[in-house]
């Protein structure tokens, strides 16, 4: 007979014998990892089962010409209580227009449930919002505005006229009176009245326009004032009624974790009028999997997320590709929920201590030329690394200035530039600004790229609700541009030359992965790719102006990969 467990719809079996599979020892650590077996076994046969489901696949962008884009989907290997292995299934958000489908996990608060607090809430403002449409679209009111809007402009017209009139009529009477002073003296200040009578006139005739047009907008405004009265009070209304109804939402968003210890968003965000969790929070995949598995007393063992679906114009999507959980929504809340489970290190953690030193490629008295090992930071971060600026301010005490003066990702290896002094620092900054250094990487790409060479024009911002990950985007992004040629393609990859015109964060990477880019990420790219051992990037030429004797300095340190 079937355990409650096997008969709950959510828990789906392997189709196939995963007895030889050595189970996990820790939940896999969510913000960087690399897919178990299982669940890379249990992705593929939803990704099968998603296929069949053709109201999914036609809002995820699927079928042809139809919605998108796709969806974050995951899966979480457990163990229920018979120690029999299966998994749980989510989706972020909702799909189309709901946010339970048969198989998956539901929400953790269905804010789509007709009779729920927050539909009727959503209602109640949206009615308000329709009033204060149907108010401040009246014809009378629409009118009034526009008089209003016509009589400031006169009015600021007219009055700017006759002072520029004015203060030409003004200055010609002064000139009027030194004349006449110079010829005759003080013996015919009556000959002066004409000029102050017309002086008084211009003062009653400003004074008068000013009036007019003062009692216009004033009776225009009193016009306005029932209207924008009740918009001020129904807009009122609604910031009362939406902060209310926000709160209601964020307290019944709650969070289990293992040890049965419940937390709302209130409380995980420490919510405030100045810190507001990010929209969306709690509707991503890890959390929804994890509060059903502590809910129906499942053991977590393995997770893992992925895009499902028609790429986003913005972000690096990739249909059928694995990525990590978000930062903004899910880490405070996946904090919580991991609380008292055995979850693995976070592998951008570790000690880098192993790096005392670095390889010196050229040096004089005035800079310094070093190849930066892959996985060390340029800078030293939030918790303590041994950064390339820590063992160069070590090695260069006398030396003055900031020393750093171009940043590699950690992930990156190559060459990086160091100013003794901050005269030679700011000076080789100037050369970057002004794009005279030339730059050279080397990478590999997963898969072959078709054209020989090109140029990519993608510009980019960060992605403020998932640092550091970059996004696509025309009208806030920077300009970014890449020149590329292929150096080789071989066994299914290809080794790629980048000249980087621009140095934006994570350029070459956003540039390489990216639909609208080469749409092939850099092996090992764990943030728009696939984790692997390293990143597969190597800054391997620099060329300069050196700024004392004026030389050209043509440094190359090729990759050993």
């Amino acid at each position: 007979m079937k355990s409650k467990q096997e008969n709950d719809e959510k828990f789906t079996l392997f189709h196939q014998d995963i007895s030889h599979i050595t189970l996990p020892v820790k939940l896999n650590f969510p913000f960087c990892y690399k897919p178990h077996e299982l669940a890379v076994i249990a992705s593929h046969q939803l990704q099968q089962y998603i296929l069949t489901q053709s109201e999914i696949c036609e809002a995820i962008g699927l079928n042809e010409n139809s919605g998108g884009p796709g969806k974050m989907f995951g899966v979480l290997v457990v163990k229920n209580i018979d120690s029999k292995i299966g998994y749980l299934s989510a989706f972020s958000g909702k799909i189309g227009s709901k946010n339970q489908y048969p198989r998956f996990v539901p929400p953790i608060f269905d804010n789509l449930e007709e009779t729920g607090f927050y539909k009727s809430g959503e209602e109640e403002v949206n009615i308000i919002n329709r009033n204060l449409n149907a108010l401040t679209n009246m014809a009378e009111y629409r009118d009034l505005l526009e008089r209003l809007e016509d009589v400031k402009l006169k009015s600021e017209s007219e009055i700017d006229k006759l002072k520029s009139e004015f203060i030409v009529a003004k200055k010609k009477r002064r000139n009027m009176r030194l004349e006449y002073n110079e010829s005759h003296g003080k013996s015919s200040e009556n000959a002066f009245l004409d000029l102050d009578n017309e002086s008084k006139r211009h003062h009653f005739i400003f004074k008068d326009c000013k009036k007019y047009y003062k009692n216009k907008i004033e009776n225009l405004m009193s016009q306005l004032e029932p209207y924008q009265k009740a918009i001020i009070e129904l807009r009122g209304k609604r910031k009362v009624m939406s902060a209310k109804l926000q709160q209601q939402l964020f307290e019944s968003y709650s969070f289990l974790n293992i040890l049965g210890i419940s937390s709302n968003i209130s409380e995980i965000f420490q919510v405030n009028e100045d810190q507001i969790p990010p929209a969306g929070a709690g509707e991503c995949v890890a959390p929804k999997l994890l509060q059903y598995a502590f809910k129906t007393s499942l053991v977590p063992l393995a997770l893992a997320e992925f895009w499902w679906g028609k790429s986003p114009t913005s972000e690096v999507r990739k249909h059928g590709m694995f990525y990590p959980a978000c930062n903004s929504k899910c880490k405070p809340i996946l904090g919580h929920m991991l609380e008292g489970l055995e979850v693995d290190e976070n592998p951008m953690a570790e000690n880098n201590s192993q790096f005392s030193d670095l390889d010196i490629l050229y040096e004089d008295n005035y800079l310094v030329l070093v190849n930066k090992p892959c996985g060390m930071l340029s800078v030293p971060g939030k918790t303590k690394r041994n950064s390339v600026y820590d063992i160069t301010r070590k090695k260069y005490p006398e030396a003055t200035g900031p020393l750093i003066v171009h940043r590699l990702d950690m992930s990156t290896s190559g060459i990086m530039l160091i100013a003794k002094s901050k005269e030679i620092h700011k000076q080789l900054q100037t050369q970057f600004i002004k794009r005279n250094i030339k730059k050279r990487y080397v990478a590999i790409l997963e898969g072959l790229v078709s054209q020989n060479e090109g140029e990519i024009h993608l510009p980019l911002r960060l992605d403020l609700d998932d640092r550091p990950r970059q996004l696509v985007c025309y009208k806030h992004g920077k300009t970014a541009i890449t020149q590329w040629t292929v150096e080789e393609r071989k066994n299914g990859v290809t080794r790629i030359y980048f000249y980087p015109v621009t140095g934006r964060t994570h350029q070459l990477r956003v540039h390489a992965s990216h639909h609208m880019g080469l749409d092939m990420p850099i092996k090992g790219d764990d943030l728009y790719g696939v984790r692997s051992d390293r990143l597969y990037l190597h800054a391997e030429k620099l060329e300069f102006t050196h700024p004392v004797t004026s030389e050209k300095i043509s440094i190359e340190c090729k990759a050993n990969f």
